[in-house]
């Protein structure tokens, strides 16, 4: 019998990438000839190729969706459009059954070449609100699933379900000792682990740094402060542990946190939910997004599993005021993360994939 080929494509951000990391094991153990589609240089290369070099990783053109004016929105339609053209090769090659794109700029070219070959799409939507890129691709997927129930009024009822979160297996596999060993912390204060999404945020690692020598005095802390962002001056600073970004090292790091400095893209905040880390969530502002993340944290705060800082609120006396607060709401929190609901298994979320499968 002739294995079936499926091919998972998204990119831009880690978000967009990190479901399809976790359904991949559970592809490969169905018996899947798996391919990856991505662009040539993003994030996405570094990550799946990093987690899974037995996965093809084939780099096509894409051009940036954007919502405001900007000269390459003349010049980026072709490179939609050689994208396109390059997906569609590939797409011939492979013969999958059917296609899963997680979203981002990449993947638009992907599900319009899928159309064309009468190839079956899934998409996935983490926000509350679908990304440009989604809504883009909505017309030319068989369906469309989403995390939260509040997604569906902006979707056809026809074509979309909410099946929750799906959230990695191998972050419960972390290991505080491994952690402990990476870091080099040598005392019982409790970890604040701050990060700022896979890019970094200048104004969160602004606000932590200023306050570096009051929070040394409670916490470890661990930074993922974004590539090219590690602050060398800082290196020698006992409890302080500064990575531009991490990978395989992440489950680790965050079995050994207490609580949790982010931003709030989905996927990044159920993983800490599943994990039960009370968290502080700076959304990206307004003017910096669509918004979608402040809609993300929003329902987070009301649910109770998490406290936000407004961006436009935040100083370096609010930060330290709001993870003294975090730290008074910490049994409060974990309490309300217990009766929440469980995360759906990659297991789980490839079986509804795949059936849409042709």
């Amino acid at each position: 019998m002739k294995q079936k080929s499926i091919i998972l494509t998204g990119g831009g951000t880690a978000g967009h990438v990190s479901l399809n990391q976790a359904i991949i094991p559970s592809l490969l153990k169905e018996g899947y000839n798996v391919h990856y589609i991505g662009s040539q240089d993003g994030i996405e290369k570094e990550l799946i190729t990093g987690s899974f070099p037995e996965i093809p990783y084939h780099g096509i053109s894409s051009g940036k969706l954007r919502r405001y004016f900007s000269m390459k929105n003349f010049t980026d339609p072709f490179k939609v459009m050689a994208g396109i053209m390059q997906a569609s090769s590939i797409i011939r090659k492979i013969k999958p059954t059917i296609i899963f794109s997680k979203g981002g700029f990449v993947s638009v070219p992907v599900v319009i070449a899928a159309k064309m070959a009468k190839i079956p799409v899934v998409i996935h939507e983490s926000d509350v609100t679908p990304g440009l890129a989604n809504k883009i691709a909505l017309p030319f997927a068989s369906h469309i699933f989403t995390i939260f129930e509040d997604t569906l009024k902006y979707l056809p009822s026809e074509k979309a379900t909410c099946t929750g979160s799906i959230v990695r297996q191998e972050l419960f596999r972390g290991k505080k000792s491994t952690a402990l060993r990476i870091c080099g912390f040598d005392n019982d204060k409790p970890v604040l682990l701050v990060m700022g999404g896979s890019l970094g945020s200048v104004v969160v690692n602004e606000a932590l740094r200023s306050n570096l020598p009051e929070l040394l005095v409670e916490f470890n802390i661990i930074h993922l402060c974004g590539k090219g962002n590690v602050d060398q001056t800082l290196s020698s600073l006992k409890g302080y542990k500064q990575f531009d970004y991490v990978t395989n090292e992440l489950p680790d790091l965050l079995q050994l946190s207490d609580f949790i400095v982010s931003r709030a893209g989905s996927n990044s905040i159920f993983e800490f939910l599943a994990l039960k880390k009370p968290m502080l969530l700076i959304p990206l502002s307004a003017t910096k997004s669509r918004g979608d993340q402040i809609l993300n944290a929003k329902i987070f705060e009301k649910q109770g599993f998490a406290l936000v800082l407004e961006e436009e609120e935040l100083t370096k006396n609010t930060f330290l005021k709001s993870i003294k607060r975090l730290v008074e709401q910490k049994p409060k929190m974990i309490q309300s993360m217990t009766v929440a609901e469980s995360p759906k298994t990659p297991d789980e979320m490839v079986k509804l994939i795949v059936k849409f499968e042709k």
